[in-house]
């Protein structure tokens, strides 16, 4: 049950993010000016993305309660690695051989770390 809660707050944080991007992606020039700013701030896009931060940060808090910090924040990396890929997906950002091989460094890193807890 804590890897699904730890997996549902990782999928929650890259959400808001995509939220985020697609709302940036909305505007032609959302940093040109304080009041493009202030509207960019009330797209229901970064309003959505934020709102999901904030239940994942509820979330998050619930799990460090919970789970040691040394288990639960490595499997939280797992962000990297479902950002690159809905990315190359929903954006249609590059997915290079040198990424590809970075979330293989990560997932084999989180796999070492999660064996480690289990045999200590």
């Amino acid at each position: 049950m804590q890897l699904i809660l730890i997996l549902a707050n990782t999928l929650m944080l890259v959400t808001g993010q995509f939220l985020w991007k697609y709302g940036l992606m909305q505007r032609d020039k959302p940093f040109e000016s304080l009041r493009s700013i202030i509207e960019l701030m009330f797209s229901p896009y970064i309003i959505g993305g934020l709102f999901i931060y904030a239940c994942a940060t509820v979330l998050w808090l619930y799990i460090v309660s919970k789970v040691d910090l040394g288990l639960a924040y490595p499997i939280q990396s797992l962000a990297y690695i479902i950002s690159i890929v809905g990315a190359y997906y929903i954006f249609n950002e590059s997915l290079s051989a040198l990424k590809i091989t970075g979330c293989l460094l990560i997932l084999a890193g989180v796999a070492c770390i999660g064996l480690s807890a289990r045999y200590s």
